[in-house]
């Protein structure tokens, strides 16, 4: 009697320990949750799939009237679910089981005219392509702060080379208008001395404004377009005019000092200030007109 005892308890335990226990296959919590609208309708029929990524096994359900669903999974794991319903916008999740059994999906209507609806519109947190995206090699988007302190400096001075020449232009035509009773027979000492005061005041400022427009740092790369050149042409007949118009001023002061008339190479004193004054004029207007 006592072996067969001792028996009957070895076959019981073996018999549980060996056989699918209820308990255990039910220990598994059931995948289940809800699908609605986004008024918060249920929506009923839709279907629910459910991918174990492990073993590819899918397993199915469907929501009741109430949208309700619940999919019979038995083995824990990486789950995708697929829902899917007429008039809607498929929706893909990925679950782990068992942590995550209890799931609320809102479906969104297939016609919705939203831009985060749409099927193939990319999701709301993804940036604007870089530079980098679009071809260009860091060392060209970088910046460059050697070069940026280069044109810095020479936005700088070319402001005050501008300014300059604007303020030059006041006494260069205070110039041109005391030269009309500066040359006559009868034009006194004082007439010709205010003249080549005036002179000299517009040179002074003529070559303090080109030291800024010389000495301003040049960018390697910059092409000169449009009325710059231009502007730059003229400096090859103004710049030479205001060196050699006070030279021929002097020597023709000079001579109408002695009571002599101008004469020699004094007497182009006149016609090379004109063309001066009419080439920085027009270098004033190539850069503040646009054409």
């Amino acid at each position: 009697m006592r072996v067969s005892r001792v028996l009957c308890s070895w076959l019981a335990l073996t018999f549980v320990a060996v056989a699918p226990h209820p308990l255990l296959a039910q220990s598994l919590p059931a995948l289940s949750g809800t699908v609605s609208d986004a008024t918060g309708k249920p929506v009923p029929g839709a279907k629910i799939a459910a991918k174990n990524l492990d073993t590819g096994q899918i397993v199915t359900a469907a929501a009741d009237s109430s949208g309700h669903f619940s999919v019979p999974v038995t083995s824990p794991g990486q789950y995708e679910l697929s829902v899917t319903a007429a008039g809607f916008l498929d929706k893909v999740q990925a679950v782990s089981l068992p942590t995550s059994t209890t799931l609320n999906f809102t479906l969104v209507p297939a016609n919705s005219n939203e831009p985060g609806n749409l099927p193939n519109a990319p999701p709301s947190t993804q940036t604007a392509p870089s530079l980098s995206d679009l071809g260009f090699p860091s060392e060209q988007t970088q910046s460059n702060a050697k070069e940026q302190a280069l044109l810095d400096k020479r936005t700088h001075m070319l402001k005050i080379h501008q300014k300059l020449g604007l303020i030059t232009a006041a006494p260069l035509v205070a110039t041109v208008v005391t030269s009309l009773g500066a040359g006559g027979k009868k034009t006194s000492n004082t007439d010709r001395t205010v003249h080549m005061v005036l002179g000299s005041v517009t040179s002074d400022l003529y070559f303090t404004s080109a030291y800024f427009a010389i000495r301003a740092p040049g960018i390697k790369g910059t092409p000169t377009r449009g009325p710059i050149r231009l502007h730059k042409a003229l400096a090859w007949i103004h710049g030479p005019g205001m060196i050699l118009t006070p030279i021929l001023g002097a020597l023709a002061y000079n001579q109408k000092s002695k009571g002599e008339h101008v004469h020699g190479i004094a007497s182009a004193h006149g016609p090379v200030a004109i063309v001066t004054a009419g080439a920085f004029g027009a270098a004033l207007l190539s850069v503040s007109l646009k054409f």
